[in-house]
């Protein structure tokens, strides 16, 4: 019995079953939660954008504060760039993206009509006519007046969603901005305070690993944002220099794409070559000689020296962690679930290491002084 008591499995079953008993309970009084998930949800969209704002703009105000620059000249000096920025995206950027997405859209039937003109010379090819292609082909038949009909009919009634859709997206362009001043003002008064919250026995401990988790949100938010910018911007750059039509739209997929590890580059890579792929093949290729150099020179030179190994993730783990968070929170899930899980893992490796610091400490406590000059004058006999 004592021997049970003192297994492994027994241990790590009680647990589990524990953990399920609460997980079960939890279910059941759900309706408890909902004010807290209300109000977390609310605040999630904010804070989120906030916090990568901080992440991106913070090393710009320490930049300017190494030039004697006051804390809070350099904040205002970094909110204004930032708002110069949006000023030129809004002007400049967006009517182009714009733009392009239209004409794009309108584009869409004739993308398709070269699609079925290709597939169709395929079907006349002795492989395919033994599994009848054509008799598939004739069988879809897109109606594209219909598809536009059905858009604005669910447009019309989903007029009360978008009303309050927009109404979310004018709070967080409200907030947003207060946030991140008091984030950038205030952000080095957070140690400390959690410092003093501590019991003295866990302060440095608890400080040590919030500067760890600090150092890896910070790391991988503006090295990723680095990143992004480098790859749409040479991608924009390959593709005008080939020649491909909505360059633009297409380098801007590209560095949003290069935020999900390992995919992100060939989905970044797939709306160009579906475009010129049935007009022009030799550009479709060229399209991927442009992606493949970007990919190098990101691979070798950008994300060495702006991420290195901060992560140190497989890549297998990568891939189940962008399936089970793409699952759980669909497109969201696939952006932030690499950065969590990195978060998460820093902090169990640290809480484990204090713990193992923790035992080896009581274990050195109960096996007595280790100074061997005073165990030998325990043990050494009286002089006569």
């Amino acid at each position: 019995m004592e021997r049970l008591k003192q297994s492994k499995l027994m241990f790590w079953s009680v647990w589990a079953l524990v953990i399920a008993t609460f997980i079960f309970m939890c279910s059941k009084i759900s309706f408890l939660f909902s004010p807290l998930g209300t109000f977390f949800s609310t605040l999630f969209a904010p804070v989120l954008i906030a916090g990568f704002l901080y992440y991106v703009l913070n090393p710009l105000v320490k930049l300017l504060e190494k030039f004697k620059v006051k804390r809070i000249i350099a904040i205002i000096l970094v909110l204004l760039l930032l708002v110069g920025l949006l000023a030129v995206a809004v002007m400049a950027i967006f009517p182009n993206l714009f733009q392009q997405l239209s004409s794009l859209a309108s584009n869409v039937p004739t993308i398709y009509e070269d699609l079925e003109k290709w597939l169709r010379s395929l079907a006349n090819e002795p492989f395919f006519k033994k599994i009848n292609l054509t008799s598939y082909l004739n069988s879809i038949n897109i109606d594209y007046g219909g598809l536009v009909q059905k858009f604005f009919n669910q447009l019309s009634t989903s007029m009360g969603s978008l009303i309050t859709v927009i109404g979310k997206v004018g709070m967080v362009l409200i907030t947003v901005p207060f946030m991140l001043f008091y984030m950038l003002k205030d952000g080095d008064k957070f140690l400390p305070a959690i410092r003093k919250m501590m019991p003295k026995s866990l302060q440095d401990e608890a400080v040590e690993l919030l500067k760890k988790m600090n150092e890896t949100i910070s790391t991988y938010i503006s090295g990723q944002a680095i990143e992004c910018l480098f790859v749409g911007t040479f991608t924009f750059i390959g593709y005008l220099l080939v020649g491909v039509d909505y360059a633009f739209l297409f380098g801007i997929t590209a560095g949003l794409t290069n935020l999900i590890p390992y995919l992100g580059p060939y989905l970044g890579l797939l709306p160009a070559v579906i475009v010129t792929l049935f007009t022009d093949p030799i550009k479709a290729i060229w399209c991927c000689v442009v992606v493949l150099i970007v990919q190098q020179l990101d691979g070798n030179i950008i994300y060495p020296n702006v991420i290195g190994k901060t992560l140190e993730i497989h890549p297998l783990t990568i891939i189940v962690i962008l399936l089970v968070a793409g699952n759980l929170s669909g497109l969201l899930g696939v952006f932030l679930g690499v950065p969590v899980y990195a978060i998460l893992r820093t902090v169990v490796r640290y809480v484990y290491n204090i713990f193992q610091l923790s035992k080896h400490n009581k274990e050195a406590a109960l096996a007595g002084p280790a100074d061997p000059a005073e165990a030998g004058s325990e043990t050494a006999e009286p002089k006569e």
